[in-house]
């Protein structure tokens, strides 16, 4: 594979905030797949997810960039700001595929995005164009999708870390330096996101 030609992995989501267990399966993505780059694509608004909860997407962004600094392997994506909202990933797709016909692209997902895969937009043309780089979530079956060829299970490395949990401890004034990169952490208490929030 050349350079030109590299493969990446798209790894959608709210990152409300961005957590460790987000950098382990994006790095496990890139030790131990054939994937050269992963992208953060942060979601302005995930359809299918309440928009009330979210912090500014520029200040998410911001987060998904401290996180990983200069890593060459990871990158973050505001593709979705502009594009129409709600965002939906098919959509999403097909414009990074306009915009980088020499890159090939992969969708980095977890098992539990497989119980309302089929209201996705164009769910089937996704697995039709698309690879799905799976990650095991506990509790989540992939049902009519094992063994689809479109579809591989990696055994990434699992922290039952949620960025809902994160925020409701930081809005209760709990401790949960370990659970973020550091400098996130800091600019997260810099900044006072989350602490008024109610969960």
């Amino acid at each position: 594979m050349t350079p030109q030609n590299k493969k990446i992995g798209l790894f959608f989501g709210s990152f409300n905030p961005i957590h460790i267990g987000h950098l382990i399966i994006a790095d496990y993505m890139v030790e131990f797949t054939d994937l050269s780059q992963v992208w953060f694509v942060i979601s302005p608004h995930n359809p299918l997810k309440k928009k009330k909860t979210l912090l500014a997407d520029y200040h998410r962004l911001e987060l998904v960039n401290i996180a990983i600094e200069d890593n060459p392997n990871l990158r973050a994506s505001d593709i979705e700001f502009r594009l129409p909202k709600p965002s939906y990933t098919i959509d999403t797709l097909t414009y990074l595929h306009e915009k980088y016909p020499q890159k090939e692209f992969a969708l980095i997902a977890g098992t539990d995005i497989f119980p309302t895969f089929h209201k996705w937009k164009n769910y089937k043309e996704i697995l039709k164009q698309y690879e799905i780089y799976v990650y095991n979530r506990p509790n989540y079956e992939m049902g009519i999708y094992k063994d689809h060829p479109k579809i591989e299970v990696f055994n990434a490395p699992l922290m039952e870390i949620s960025s809902s949990v994160i925020r409701k401890a930081i809005s209760e004034g709990k401790n949960i330096e370990y659970m973020l990169p550091e400098k996130v952490y800091k600019y997260i208490r810099e900044m006072h996101f989350y602490e008024m929030s109610q969960y």
